[in-house]
């Protein structure tokens, strides 16, 4: 009768996942192109005018989030003079992912690269958020014709003290992690997305109706939560990996950070990559929060103006030294 009860609890809860699901996407459906790359299919939307003068301009979120996060309101605000491409990362939002396992820095900056050059992005300024912030040394490194500077804000750069959470380790064991995914990750997460998100905005307040206009539940769909965890739960050993070779990064650098970042640490992260690559400029917000494209959108729209220039210079300078 135990055993019984258990089927038909997680028959339930399957159930109930899959309605979730046809909710979710129902209620926040695509609303760009789809670029299909070599191990995924990529949702890229594009604001501003095509043609726009100056670099086209590339916003990458972080973990358990989506465009939209990069959307409301930094994209659409640069949207105004500029060509702007957000990108829903391999396994996240509306894009996919063949293997769960393609979450190394390397080979989403690779399927990044891949997708700008189909969509006619010679060079860009590529923003990246959290977890897209370490990706962004990937890029300028691996792909320095495509990059022309790069800004990170709130990134993390190096090991820290600590994991990412049980639920993030567990979801990542073979046949434990899909049976949770499948069944009680939804129902449970939709009670707990509220006090998470609040969690990661402190100490800023987050903004009324963030959750529905960021499409921030989406993440608790099986498939995306599993690929999540998997981006989380190896990024440690990646940032490991590849900062030892930091210093090589030639393109224009912009960190922007608060010192009051709860998620990712200003002291571990930001500054050590400052010190590490000359070129940067790191910008350290006091009482400053994980979520600076949000509370912090002026002065990120200023300096991405301010590396855009920079990065035009720094270019007619290489062409001439060649």
């Amino acid at each position: 009768m135990i055993v019984l009860a258990a089927v038909v609890t997680l028959a339930a809860l399957a159930l109930i996942t899959q309605a979730g699901v046809f909710a979710l996407e129902r209620a926040y459906p695509p609303q760009g192109k789809f670029v299909d790359v070599k191990g995924a299919r990529l949702h890229v939307v594009e604001l501003g005018p095509t043609y726009a003068p100056g670099l086209p301009i590339v916003l990458i979120h972080g973990a358990s989030s989506s465009l939209q996060t990069m959307r409301q309101p930094l994209g659409e605000r640069l949207a105004k003079d500029h060509r702007v491409l957000l990108i829903d990362r391999p396994g996240h939002g509306w894009s996919t992912r063949d293997r769960t396992e393609d979450s190394t820095l390397a080979i989403q900056a690779r399927m990044i690269d891949e997708a700008l050059g189909k969509l006619g992005v010679d060079q860009a300024i590529i923003v990246g958020h959290s977890w897209a912030g370490a990706m962004m040394p990937a890029l300028a490194m691996q792909y320095s014709k495509r990059v022309a500077a790069i800004m990170m804000l709130s990134p993390v750069a190096y090991p820290w003290p600590g994991g990412v959470g049980r639920f993030n380790r567990i979801a990542t064991i073979p046949v434990i992690g899909p049976l949770l995914a499948y069944t009680i990750t939804l129902p449970l997460g939709m009670f707990l997305v509220d006090g998470g998100t609040r969690y990661v905005f402190a100490p800023q307040t987050m903004p009324d109706g963030y959750i529905d206009a960021t499409a921030v539940r989406m993440v608790l769909r099986p498939q995306v939560f599993l690929d999540n965890a998997r981006d989380l739960t190896t990024l440690k050993a990646e940032v490991a990996k590849q900062s030892p070779n930091y210093p090589s990064i030639r393109v224009p650098v912009t960190i922007i950070a608060g010192d009051a970042d709860k998620t990712v640490s200003t002291d571990i992260h930001s500054r050590p990559f400052a010190e590490a690559v000359p070129q940067t400029k790191l910008v350290v917000l006091p009482n400053g929060g994980h979520m600076p494209q949000v509370y912090a959108t002026d002065l990120i729209v200023a300096e991405i103006e301010a590396i855009s220039a920079k990065a035009q210079a720094f270019s007619v300078t290489a062409r001439r030294s060649d």
